[in-house]
C-alpha cells in the first residue's frame, strides 16, 4: 500500500513540474516574442511616420505629429515631389539612380566573382601578398580613396560624368570578393579535374562549372551592392555637378531650401518612393539572402 503511494505520489510530482516547466517555457516564449516586436516597432516607426506623413497637408505634418493617420489624406505631396525642380523631374533622378546602382552592382559582382575564382582556384606567384593587399583595402576609409581618385578623373576630365561611379568598380570590391571565395572553397575540386578532363579550360571551368554553383553567393552580394550603391550619397555629391546627372539622394537634398521654404511633403514623399526599389528587392530575394550569407560562413 505505502509502495503504490509512493508512486502515486512520485507521478503527481513529475506531472507538476512538467506543468511547472512548460509554464515557465510558455511565459518566456510570450515574454520573448513581445520584447521582438516592441523593438520591431521601436526600428519601423520612423519609417511609418515617413509614409504616413507623405500623406499629409503641409499644415498637418508639424502639427499632428503624433498620430500616423492623416486628418486629410491627400497626394498633393507625390505630385509636386514627382515634378521635381529646375525643370527636371524624378524620372531622371531615378533613372540615374538605376544606371548608377545596376550597372555598378553588375561590374562589381561580376569582377569580384572573377577575382575570387582567381584566389581560390588559381595558384600563382605572390598570391598571398596580393590577397593580404586586398584584405587590407577594407580597412582604408572611403573618404581616403576619394581624394586620388579625384585627382586622377579630374585630369582625364571625367567630373561630371558616371564615369568616376562606375569604373573603379571593374577591379572587384573587396568585401565581396572575400565572401565570394569562401564559398568557392567549399565546392569540391573533383569537379575542376573533371572538367579539365573534359576539355575545359579556366574560362570554361569558371562559366560552367563555378559560376552556378555560386548563385547564392552572387545574389547576396548584389543585393549588398545594389542597396549600398543605391543610397550612396558621399560619391554623387563629389563627382556629379549638373542637376540633370543627380541620383535620388542628391535630388532629395537639393529639395531642402535653407533660404525659404521647404516642402517637407514632397521630401517625405519622394522619400518613400526612393524606399520602394530596396523593399522590393528584399521581399523577392530574401530567400536567397539567406541562403547566401549562411551558407558562405560555413564554408571555406
Amino acid at each position: 500500500m505505502s509502495t503504490a503511494t509512493t508512486t502515486t505520489a512520485e507521478r503527481a510530482a513529475v506531472h507538476t513540474s512538467a506543468h511547472s516547466l512548460w509554464r515557465n517555457k510558455a511565459v518566456r516564449t510570450v515574454f520573448y516574442h513581445l520584447m521582438v516586436a516592441g523593438f520591431g516597432i521601436v526600428m519601423l516607426y520612423p519609417i511609418l511616420w515617413l509614409f504616413a506623413s507623405s500623406f499629409k497637408g503641409r499644415a498637418e505634418i508639424w502639427t499632428n505629429v503624433s498620430s500616423l493617420i492623416p486628418q486629410q489624406f491627400t497626394l498633393e505631396n507625390y505630385v509636386n515631389g514627382w515634378r521635381g525642380f529646375g525643370g527636371i523631374s524624378f524620372t531622371t533622378f531615378y533613372a540615374n539612380s538605376f544606371i548608377y546602382a545596376g550597372i555598378g552592382t553588375l561590374l562589381a559582382v561580376l569582377a569580384s566573382a572573377l577575382v575570387a575564382y582567381g584566389f581560390a582556384r588559381i595558384q600563382f606567384s605572390g598570391r598571398r601578398f596580393w590577397f593580404a593587399c586586398m584584405l587590407a583595402t577594407l580597412m582604408l576609409p572611403v573618404q581616403v580613396q576619394i581624394i586620388p581618385q579625384y585627382i586622377v578623373f579630374s585630369q582625364l576630365g571625367w567630373i561630371n560624368t558616371f564615369y568616376p561611379l562606375l569604373l573603379p568598380r571593374i577591379g572587384g570590391q573587396a568585401f565581396f570578393i572575400f565572401m565570394i571565395m569562401q564559398f568557392i572553397r567549399g565546392i569540391p575540386r573533383d569537379l575542376d579535374e573533371a572538367a579539365e578532363m573534359d576539355g575545359c579550360g579556366r574560362g570554361g571551368i569558371f562559366f560552367r562549372i563555378i559560376l552556378p554553383q555560386i548563385t547564392p553567393a552572387l545574389i547576396t552580394a548584389a543585393i549588398f551592392s545594389f542597396y549600398w550603391t543605391w543610397e550612396d550619397f558621399l560619391t554623387p555629391l563629389i563627382y556629379l555637378n549638373a542637376p540633370r546627372l543627380y541620383t535620388v539622394s542628391l535630388a532629395l537634398r537639393a529639395f531642402a531650401d535653407p533660404s525659404g521654404t521647404t516642402d517637407w511633403g514632397a521630401i517625405f514623399a519622394m522619400s518613400s518612393l526612393s524606399l520602394a526599389p530596396v523593399f522590393a528587392i528584399f521581399v523577392f530575394f530574401q530567400r536567397f539572402l539567406v541562403e547566401g550569407i549562411s551558407t558562405t560562413g560555413l564554408k571555406g
